[in-house]
Formats: structure tokens, C-alpha cells, sequence
């Protein structure tokens, strides 16, 4: 099954959401792309862990997999992570 894809389209032109290569994005014009969130694996915990860009906790899974599932849902449902 494939992942849903959010893309928010806001009102000067530009759209925000998650990469995919399911759309052709370059096709609707230049651009630009940073992490949302960083995915690592913790040692200590032995666990992989989803960080906000300000470092804060936001998620943790034995499984990478799942922790990229997470991410998808978390910023394809939440509203104020698409502002």
C-alpha cells in the first residue's frame, strides 16, 4: 500500500509537505527541502528516536520503519506542523 502524501498549498504559491518521488515535485517548479525531524539511533536506549529541529523528543521505535511511519502521519495529520 502506498504512504498517503499531504501537500499544502499555501497563498503566495508555495506548497509544504513531506518528499516524496510518488508526485514529480520538480515539476511544479524549484525546490526547496530541509528535514522536518531527524531519525537516529539512540545507543543508550537502543531505540531509533524522532527529534524535532530543536532537539525535543518527539517519538521512539525499535524499528526505523516505524518511526518513518510516525513522521509521515504525524506531519500529514497535524495542522500546525503545515502553517
Amino acid at each position: 500500500m502506498n504512504p498517503e502524501t499531504v501537500l499544502t498549498f499555501h497563498s503566495d504559491g508555495t506548497a509544504q509537505g513531506l518528499y516524496t518521488e510518488a508526485i514529480p515535485l520538480h515539476a511544479l517548479g524549484r525546490l526547496s527541502i530541509r528535514r522536518a525531524t531527524t531519525i537516529e539511533f539512540d545507543d543508550a536506549s537502543q531505540q531509533w528516536v524522532v527529534r524535532s529541529p530543536d532537539g525535543a523528543h518527539l517519538y521512539q521505535s525499535p524499528r526505523r520503519q516505524q518511526c518513518l511511519d510516525w513522521e509521515r502521519g504525524y506531519f500529514n495529520n497535524n495542522t500546525e506542523t503545515r502553517t
